[in-house]
């Protein structure tokens, strides 16, 4: 048999799973590597064979996307499969140019291959960039399943970025969970919100034994709710599709791969952060729905805020510090905090680039459209002691910690902090609350 020779081109997520539900068990496939993108320090690893299955016994290296001009010519590649998240269509079709012209074909798989069905009915919350308000939306819809005395049980979209093996399947029940899996902020972020709530979350690298647990959770489960992460489409079939779009980054919608996939399966759009943004580019992704999706129910929300100690902000010189993601690949300039500081009147917001340490300062020059914020990036020690480093550097009266998670808990914070929350708050009729009441129904899931 002539074997095709395969990359899979990813950022230790998606393309992971792509390969576990397509590519694993084939013969007729060799995938002879990964590549790796848009998360610091994930390339130069294995994808072990205790994953990979009995046809990959030494394991699929994974190399800088850097090299994959190289590796096409060195590998003997037929085709690479684009696997990974939050992309313009400029930056896709580039990187499809550059596997053309290194000879090889350029695959988008699609959910008819990826999606794995389930037991139970399944809530997806996707999205069109990241940033855009799906855990908070995730949260709502969880809690007004509970109210209902329904098992809901949460599965994140991956983000193994340390020992692949041991994170096959994560359970996370408790805080002290996040540090039994050496989780880092990111993960943090997502998580967190979850199991202080006393709901359960389960991620890691191979979707379908994580299903298959979260199926038979000791605690019980009614409901799958698929958290998904980035712009990407879900890993399980929806019975309930939930698409947010946020009106700051309109028409995006229509530009960033695979939100637009999101986008055009929704059952549900919701249009979040209409408090805080402009109404001509509400109308815009409203049309924008109407247009392309107009089956899809619509759903107008504000991101509403909290503070825990407005005292810290009120005519005070501030540091923000707001969830990294959503400022990195997803290229917003402003978060949570940066809302928190105008409305409780922060006198001045203390550019964080001067104070920079170690990988905060490639942070910066890598992603140059950030300036008055600093990303809470830690993916390893290094980067958690920098960003330490940075925030305590820092001439400011106050730290504003935008992310989800309580960045006290994993640093030394040498200067008086406060915490934004927020929540999702529909305005318009019909509401999730509607919308999840026929869902119940529909599935006999009444209690």
């Amino acid at each position: 048999m002539n074997k095709k020779n395969i990359i899979i081109i990813g950022a230790a997520g998606r393309d992971f799973h792509n390969f576990n539900t397509y590519y694993r068990n084939k013969e007729e496939y060799n995938v002879v590597a990964f590549t790796a993108a848009q998360i610091p320090d994930i390339d130069g690893r294995k994808y072990p064979t205790e994953l990979a299955g009995e046809l990959y016994p030494e394991g699929i290296p994974i190399f800088p996307q850097e090299d994959l001009p190289k590796l096409i010519e060195e590998l003997d590649v037929d085709e690479c499969v684009f696997s990974y998240s939050d992309l313009n269509y400029q930056d896709v079709m580039s990187i499809g140019a550059i596997v053309n012209s290194a000879g090889a074909s350029f695959t988008l798989l699609g959910p008819k291959h990826t999606m794995i069905d389930s037991k139970k009915p399944v809530i997806s919350v996707a999205a069109v960039r990241t940033g855009t308000g799906k855990s908070q939306t995730s949260r709502k819809v969880i809690e007004i399943l509970l109210e209902k005395g329904l098992k809901v049980v949460a599965i994140r979209h991956p983000m193994p970025y340390g020992d692949l093996a041991e994170q096959k399947v994560q359970r996370f029940a408790t805080v002290e969970d996040l540090k039994k899996h050496k989780c880092t902020i990111e993960e943090m972020e997502e998580y967190e919100p979850h199991v202080i709530r006393g709901n359960i979350i389960y991620a890691g690298v191979d979707y379908e034994a994580i299903l298959r647990a979260a199926e038979e959770d000791p605690d019980g489960c009614d409901v799958i709710l698929w958290d998904g992460g980035n712009n990407d489409y879900s890993f399980y079939t929806p019975d309930l599709a939930i698409n947010v779009l946020d009106p700051h980054r309109a028409g995006h919608e229509l530009s960033y791969y695979p939100g637009e996939v999101c986008f055009r399966t929704a059952d549900v759009s919701i249009i979040n952060k209409i408090d805080s943004a402009d109404q001509q580019s509400i109308d815009i992704v409203e049309n924008n729905i109407k247009t392309h999706v107009p089956n899809s129910e619509i759903i107008k929300a504000e991101s509403t805020i909290s503070i825990d100690n407005p005292e810290l902000i009120k005519g005070k010189r501030v540091l923000i510090v707001e969830d990294g993601p959503t400022l990195t690949h997803g290229e917003m300039k402003i978060g949570a905090g940066s809302v928190a500081a105008e409305r409780y009147g922060a006198t001045e917001i203390v550019d964080p680039r001067p104070y920079g340490v170690g990988s905060l300062i490639d942070t910066f020059e890598k992603y140059p459209h950030i300036d008055t914020v600093l990303p809470a990036m830690g993916y390893g020690e290094q980067q958690l002691k920098d960003l330490e480093a940075t925030i305590n550097n820092a001439d400011c009266d106050a730290v504003i910690i935008g992310t989800p998670m309580d960045l006290n808990r994993v640093i030394d914070i040498k200067k008086p902090t406060t915490r934004v929350y927020y929540d999702l708050d529909e305005v318009t009729s019909p509401n999730l609350q509607n919308i999840l009441d026929e869902f119940v129904e529909k599935h006999n899931l009444v209690k």
